[in-house]
């Protein structure tokens, strides 16, 4: 791809607007009505690209004509689709039907991802959120649903990847498996072991490390994560993170943080990143306040690492 610091694709997560209108409707059927509001507000935060979460908007359940008038009112803004997140649709789900359900919605995400010209589509293991975690302040405190860990299961998963990146791969798109806590994506290890058994060129890992970090329990070290999956991502999703321990009472307490402020050193993880030849597109997320506003300072801050760390032209 060649970016340089300008044009490296970083795109706007949309993890903090709701999928929900104002007056209850499903945000996907509403239209472009209300599409524009949000895709004006990521611009007028200067953001070029949107990385198209579909708790937002679910490209895979819009026709034809639905996916022209989101490309269309995407690009009335200048704006271009850097990533497509399916979020919570796990093809592995214990329901069996369900997981049927989601393979066949990441196929039609997939086919959406070649009519909004989107290179990439992320995905991942983890299941929709239980009630505890809905009324947890922060979701990551409270448990989610976990993959059975058999040989088993883990073959399905590698299987059911290994058909959905063949189907991506007839239409040119790529996949990025995201790291996820209690999956077979929950650790560098799990996650090197599942995309190699995958073992097709066009799907890679989105090494989410940030999903770890917030976890209140011993995790690995950020770096030794890296370095065991960097040589495999093609699209990376950055995050930080507060994270502080007690040795005196074991406990853990994490919040979330702007890049350049938390827990993990991204002007060391982005150097690691192009040192491995790393050059996909980029999300930045936020949870919690004005997500936009900081994924916004996350930007900046890394089009300064990447301005000082890559060769001037």
């Amino acid at each position: 791809m060649n970016p340089t610091p300008e044009t490296w694709p970083i795109g706007a997560a949309l993890l903090n607007f709701t999928g929900t209108t104002a007056d209850g409707r499903d945000r996907t059927t509403a239209g472009p009505e209300e599409w524009r509001q949000t895709l004006r507000e990521v611009r007028a935060a200067g953001f070029d690209h949107v990385d198209l979460t579909d708790s937002w908007v679910r490209p895979g359940d819009l026709d034809s004509e639905g996916r022209r008038q989101l490309l269309k009112t995407a690009q009335s803004y200048d704006l271009a689709f850097s990533d497509i997140a399916v979020t919570r649709k796990s093809v592995i789900t214990p329901d069996e039907d369900q997981a049927q359900r989601n393979i066949a919605y990441v196929k039609r995400t997939i086919d959406a991802a070649v009519d909004l010209e989107v290179p990439m589509v992320c995905l991942g293991l983890h299941d929709p959120f239980t009630e505890a975690q809905k009324t947890a302040t922060w979701f990551w405190l409270a448990p989610g649903v976990e993959d059975e860990d058999t040989q088993e299961n883990r073959d399905k998963a590698a299987s059911r990847f290994r058909e959905l990146g063949e189907y991506a791969a007839e239409r040119e798109v790529s996949i990025s498996l995201e790291m996820y806590e209690g999956t077979f994506l929950g650790t560098a290890d799990s996650s090197v072991q599942l995309v190699t058994a995958v073992d097709l060129p066009n799907v890679g890992l989105c090494p989410d490390i940030g999903n770890i970090v917030r976890l209140h329990r011993e995790v690995e070290d950020w770096r030794e994560m890296l370095t065991k999956m960097l040589p495999h991502t093609n699209y990376w999703q950055l995050k930080n993170y507060f994270r502080d321990h007690d040795p005196a009472t074991g406990a853990y307490a994490s919040a979330p943080a702007p890049l350049a402020l938390g827990y993990i050193n991204y002007r060391e993880a982005i150097g690691m990143a192009l040192e491995s030849g790393f050059d996909g597109p980029m999300c930045v997320e936020h949870y919690g306040g004005d997500g936009l506003s900081v994924t916004a300072m996350n930007r900046d801050y890394i089009r300064e690492i990447l301005r000082a760390k890559l060769p001037e032209a």
